[in-house]
């Protein structure tokens, strides 16, 4: 067991962290941009987040965090579906959580906290997707 989580927090836990916070900078940026100023709605705003960041994302972790030499589609569709699933179970946790624990708020208020909740969650899941499934080291 130990050395399972030795292996889950290497230098490529720090290196996902510096990829992270480029994309999490960029990705605030377009969220909060697009629903605050833009007046998107919630899901619109946090998609466009990802599906934008994702692109830069793939090419930085495979390249710098996990430093994968793999060519093949397979890659990029485990990579894809990720996402997705991080996605879908991050956001789709934190709206209903924050509409509970903040009841009495603005919906502008909850909402923001949720995207806020939804970034932490997703960070957590995508980086043992990618360590895991997706860029884990395969027999030759």
């Amino acid at each position: 067991m130990k050395e399972k989580l030795k292996k889950l927090y290497s230098w490529s836990l720090f290196r996902f962290a510096l990829v992270g916070v480029v994309n999490t900078l960029v990705g605030m940026g377009i969220m909060f941009g697009l629903y605050n100023l833009a007046h998107c709605s919630y899901w619109l705003s946090s998609a466009a987040n990802y599906v934008l960041t994702s692109i830069l994302s793939f090419f930085l972790n495979k390249y710098f965090t996990f430093k994968s030499k793999e060519k093949s589609p397979h890659e990029v569709l485990l990579f894809a579906l990720n996402i997705a699933v991080c996605y879908i179970a991050a956001y789709g946790a934190a709206k209903p959580m924050m509409l509970q624990l903040l009841a009495n708020a603005s919906v502008s208020l909850r909402e923001n906290v949720a995207m806020l909740v939804g970034m932490v969650l997703f960070t957590l899941l995508n980086y043992l997707g990618q360590r895991l499934l997706v860029f884990r080291k395969r027999e030759r």
